[in-house]
């Protein structure tokens, strides 16, 4: 079966972005690098792309120049099992860059991802639709993800 791969493309900052990630998630590490040579369209030499694996899922960076740009539209969605996790990964994702709200923020080179506790989904999803309103209500006020509070939210309910 085909791997399915995001590829993300980065002016010149494909190395610097690669040990960012790879210094916040366990279990990562670069696989492969490819080089630019005398044809270009980079400087020969420069590292053309990174395939690297963040706790098993693989990423290819490419420094392709400055034509594309990261957007909310597609982002990366980190699940959680505790508060702790939560907290690692809001922080050191959000190091230098932009946090927004329901979990959501942009890293410092602008990549969108969502820090999520696994426990939001089978909270809002459930079959008691008042307190799975009332969960998507608190968390529609949060900005990181607070795992007693939307436990809260959904046993007040």
């Amino acid at each position: 079966m085909p791997r399915i791969t995001p590829f993300l493309w980065f002016d010149d900052q494909a190395q610097e972005a690669v040990n960012f990630y790879l210094s916040i998630f366990d279990d990562s590490r670069i696989l492969t690098q490819t080089r630019y040579g005398e044809v270009g369209p980079g400087p020969e030499g420069s590292i053309m792309t990174i395939e690297f694996e963040l706790q098993g899922q693989t990423f290819v960076a490419l420094n392709g120049g400055p034509h594309f740009t990261f957007n909310e539209s597609v982002s990366f969605v980190v699940n959680c099992e505790t508060a702790e996790e939560v907290d690692h990964y809001w922080e050191k994702l959000s190091e230098g860059g932009e946090k927004s709200h329901c979990g959501w923020l942009k890293d410092k080179f602008g990549v969108s991802w969502q820090v999520v506790p696994t426990l939001l989904q089978s909270l809002i999803s459930d079959a008691n639709q008042t307190k799975a309103q009332m969960v998507i209500a608190a968390m529609l006020q949060m900005q990181k993800l607070d795992v007693v509070a939307l436990q809260t939210a959904y046993d007040d309910a």
